[in-house]
């Protein structure tokens, strides 16, 4: 009976641990998250928003920066929303 309460004792002992641990990887886990949110994006802004990119590309080449303030806006909204600062 007591080698029953001690094995008793002992599995609870490691569920409360794993709990623990589970929990502070949980803490990193979001820790990290935050850091990587903070940091920036994870692209380089010639890879960013390759559709927009195109567009505002030829439109300037063809028709001059002048007459494609809607494809330029479009693309910098895009980048805004992948993070860039621009």
């Amino acid at each position: 009976m007591v080698m029953g309460a001690i094995t008793s004792s002992i599995d609870s002992s490691s569920a409360t641990t794993n709990n623990n641990r589970n929990s502070t990887t949980a803490i990193a886990s979001s820790r990290e998250q935050q850091q990587e949110e903070k940091a920036g994006p994870k692209k380089k802004i010639c890879c960013a928003c390759p559709d927009t990119k195109i567009l505002r590309d030829e439109c300037v080449v063809e028709h001059g920066p002048d007459a494609c303030k809607k494809w330029i806006d479009a693309h910098l909204r895009c980048l805004r929303a992948e993070g860039f600062n621009v």
